[in-house]
């Protein structure tokens, strides 16, 4: 599978996102592997999220939103810089 090249800007906003996934989650007692089958993805690709190595679909952003009992826009409110 062919990676995708993103800009810087784009990196960092992927970055920032995951951190605040794996923050959330961990605060929330999850392991990694158990909050993806909670919500019903690959451990594998929870890992891509956090590493800001996926860019997530709006589907499974809600899925992940949905696992940390927080709203989209609660998930998507974090710091960017």
């Amino acid at each position: 599978m062919q990676k995708t090249t993103y800009s810087k800007r784009d990196r960092k906003f992927l970055i920032a996102f995951g951190l605040q996934v794996r923050k959330l989650r961990k605060e929330r007692g999850f392991s990694q592997e158990d909050f993806a089958l909670e919500i019903g993805l690959d451990r594998t690709y929870m890992g891509g999220v956090e590493r800001g190595e996926r860019n997530v679909a709006l589907l499974n952003i809600r899925r992940i939103a949905n696992g940390l009992n927080l709203s989209v826009s609660e998930l998507l409110n974090f710091p960017t810089k």
